[in-house]
């Protein structure tokens, strides 16, 4: 929100030095984001007075002027404007100047001429023929009047204005206008606030009821729309200023009409529009929703579509305007309009916004309206308007006003206890001074029963601690003394959940990966890189209503695309191994479509490649279930059922008979559709699962007072027995003192039949209570043979 000073001035008299007054009204709660000069990056120029003019000897199209710029010593300058004259008043920029744009004018040759400066037109000052309607079409400036000599054009033009951007929250609708920060400026310096008197003489002929008439058909969408009539309508330009006020306030003026609707806009907060009466057909305003497939051509000349959650006004036959966003190009004021509509309505602030959003289309007007206005300043504008259209003699003001109003938003009361106040803000404010506070901001006081009324601008004040945020901020946050937290502190901690997720990731980090952090929302065409089958469950997600594009349009329902994507970066930039963990959600829907909130599965996804193979990242793996003391609980199996996995080098984790993930080896055409030209190792885990399956108890066993016995063996068996199978048949038999089996060899060769393969196992007995001898094992032995002769056909390599 820009804020003229000048303009501020005019309804409280505040006499505080600009940066003083940035720093006291941020202090107040209007936050203060910077402050320009409406001169803008002007440097340097001056007014200047044309002596003689001569042909340039050199050019047919440039001439040399001599200029007096009141230093007692003449300029000469070449130009090559065609309707300069002697004795013209224009301005000049001497050497060393700025010009808009930031364009750095210096002395300098100009066809064997030397030019000690530059005759400027008005959009080398940075103003266009709408701020100026008399500079010329092309050309320079031409001041209208002689002017002193040598005097700062921005002195000359009225450009040296003080323009003060505030940054608004949404929550306070009154103070996106001038009056609103006037306002906040009165509290805060405890002086006057004086807004304008308005008053409409009404001189013209007839009624505004029997020249139109509204209807409201949709009133929770718009719940008032006032209308008052113009005729006798004399478009010409504004006044200058009018014209100023709007440059500086960042509105470019057109015409006396549209200005004053945009006046009031930034004066009251009000956005307006006009309408010629001509163009209504039957002079029938209807306020309804769009028509399916309805289209209408707006005021920028796009034709833009319609739907029915939108709000339109129209006559019978044709939309006329989006409502609270733009006016139609069918309805807009021409220079032979004789009678104007001015409409000051309240629309609903979130349709608005959608509305806007949908037709690509944000205006000033439409950005206010979002905020939520208050309908009982709908009244006031019009009625300012039409005061502005007496001030400038551009129309007659036809008597009354058609105002649609059917549910009046009245003033609500809050009650406030000064006690509670004090010790809410840790101060001791006298109840007197809370009460001059609420007059201030223009809270009606009931001191005897302690109860403010609030005014409707005010929608913000909805409890006893937003009157005391007021009564902080205009008493000053720098005058309340600091002071201790009183009650009973509590001591904050991660739940189990949390401290398992940070073991997790400082485990990961312990074993030389790298945390990363990827999107949740992803491209549908993920699933065809993943060989997803199309009929897949995965397939079916969250689809985003409003995605960035169609790379970010889903949430992920697999977790492995962003660390595959890093990868694929890591190995294109010619890094020789890379490791990478994440711990995020993937997304998967109940049922589709969405009726209800997914299920969010918070999922550990390591991805590495390298020189490593399936055993490092099923090291990995282990080693994280021995930390989360689960290892001895721990299972591997095969898992060929993952379109993404290489089928013969994945495995299952499995806990307890839970699967709570895999790990193994992505499948080549999934690290090609990747580019990635090596073998690539995934694992993925269930944090669910692990946290529910984690044991962090831990129990003392002593170490054993009495030595083991091994017993190595090796056996021929199928090649598609798995070691697995192996060792849970041996312990299964290993009796009372097995203590450990642990696999030492595979082999696969020329002295191995063809579909066999050897492995070999040790395996170690002990007992806790005393030395074991060879005949306290030799039954368990045989038993382990026994067992996998019978379940596994396995032989002995020694018979």
């Amino acid at each position: 929100m820009d804020v003229p000073m000048s303009w501020l001035k005019e309804y409280a008299a505040v006499t505080a030095p600009l940066k003083d007054f940035m720093e006291d009204m941020t202090m107040s709660g209007s936050k203060v984001e910077g402050a320009t000069s409406m001169a803008g990056e002007l440097k340097n120029i001056v007014t200047g007075h044309i002596k003689a003019i001569e042909k340039h000897p050199h050019a047919d199209k440039l001439v040399v002027c001599t200029i007096d710029v009141g230093t007692g010593k003449d300029l000469t300058i070449v130009t090559g404007a065609p309707n300069v004259r002697v004795g013209d008043y224009v301005p000049v920029a001497l050497d060393n100047s700025v010009i808009a744009g930031g364009k750095e004018i210096h002395t300098g040759d100009l066809r064997g001429i030397a030019s000690e400066g530059m005759l400027c037109s008005i959009e080398e000052l940075g103003f266009d023929r709408h701020d100026f309607p008399e500079a010329p079409e092309y050309g320079i400036y031409i001041f209208p009047e002689p002017v002193e000599l040598g005097k700062d054009v921005a002195d000359v033009l009225d450009l040296k204005d003080d323009v003060v951007e505030y940054e608004i929250t949404s929550n306070r609708p009154d103070c996106f206008s001038i009056l609103g920060i006037a306002r906040e400026a009165a509290a805060t310096y405890k002086i006057p606030y004086c807004p304008p008197e308005i008053t409409v003489k009404e001189e013209g002929e007839g009624k505004t009821a029997d020249l139109i008439s509204v209807e409201i058909k949709n009133p929770t969408l718009c719940p008032r729309y006032v209308a008052r009539a113009i005729k006798n309508v004399k478009i010409a330009p504004s006044p200058r200023w009018m014209r100023k006020r709007l440059r500086a306030a960042g509105v470019r003026p057109i015409n006396n009409i549209v200005d004053i609707t945009n006046y009031v806009m930034l004066e009251m907060g009000q956005p307006m529009h006009a309408f010629d009466v001509d163009t209504i057909k039957d002079r029938h305003i209807i306020v309804r929703n769009a028509n399916e497939g309805e289209k209408i051509t707006t005021l920028d000349g796009v034709e833009r579509q319609l739907d029915p959650s939108m709000l339109v006004i129209s006559d019978p036959e044709k939309a006329v305007a989006i409502a609270g966003v733009m006016g139609g190009e069918n309805s807009k004021i021409s220079e032979n309009a004789e009678a104007v509509l001015f409409e000051s309505a309240v629309f609903d602030g979130p349709n608005i916004r959608i509305t806007a959003k949908k037709v690509g289309l944000r205006t000033d007007a439409s950005s206010k309206f979002e905020k939520g206005l208050d309908p009982n300043l709908a009244m006031d504008a019009v009625n300012r308007a039409a005061q502005l259209v007496e001030m400038l003699g551009c129309g007659e003001v036809v008597p009354g006003v058609v105002d649609c109003y059917p549910n009046k938003r009245e003033t609500w009361e809050l009650s406030y206890s000064p006690e509670w106040i004090n010790k809410f803000l840790g101060t001791d404010i006298s109840e007197e001074e809370m009460q001059q506070i609420f007059e201030r901001i223009e809270l009606k006081v009931d001191p005897v029963n302690h109860k403010v009324t609030v005014p409707t601008f005010r929608p913000d004040l909805e409890a006893q601690a937003d009157l005391a945020e007021e009564v902080a901020r205009f008493y000053g946050y720098d005058k309340i003394e600091p002071t201790l937290a009183s009650g009973t502190p509590t001591v904050g901690k991660k739940t189990y959940a949390q401290n398992i997720t940070t073991l997790v990731k400082e485990t990961m980090v312990a074993e030389g990966l790298c945390e990363g952090m990827t999107y949740s929302f992803e491209s549908p065409k993920v699933f065809d890189k993943l060989l997803i089958p199309a009929d897949s469950k995965l397939r079916q997600t969250v689809t985003i209503s409003n995605p960035l594009g169609e790379d970010f349009s889903v949430m992920r329902t697999v977790s492995i695309n962003g660390i595959l994507n890093s990868l694929s970066t890591n190995y294109n930039r010619r890094n020789e191994s890379a490791g990478i963990f994440e711990v995020a959600r993937v997304y998967l829907p109940k049922a589709v479509p969405v009726t209800e909130l997914p299920d969010e599965i918070p999922t550990l996804t390591v991805g590495m490649y390298g020189k490593m193979d399936f055993y490092d990242i099923k090291g990995v793996v282990e080693h994280l279930m021995v930390v989360l003391g689960i290892g001895d609980r721990a299972e591997y199996t095969v898992e060929t059922e993952l379109p993404w996995m290489h089928p013969g080098r994945t495995a299952a984790v499995v806990i307890d008979g839970v699967n709570v993930g895999y790990v193994g080896e992505l499948h080549p055409t999934v690290a090609k559709n990747y580019n990635i030209g090596t073998k690539v190792y995934l694992a993925v885990l269930n944090m669910e699962e692990l946290i529910k399956a984690s044991n962090m108890v831990n129990v003392y066993k002593p170490l054993p007072k009495y030595p083991a016995i091994t017993r190595d063996i090796a056996m021929l068996v199928k090649e598609d027995v798995t070691v697995k199978q192996i060792a849970d048949e041996i312990r299964k038999n290993g009796g009372e003192y097995l203590e450990e089996v642990k696999l030492f060899d595979v082999y696969q060769g020329e002295q191995i039949e063809k579909g066999y393969k050897s492995v070999a196992y040790s395996i170690s007995f002990r007992s806790a209570e005393r030395t074991l001898a060879d005949a306290d094992v030799a039954d368990s032995m045989q038993a382990i043979l026994d067992g996998l002769a019978k379940e596994l056909g396995a032989q002995l390599r020694d018979k």
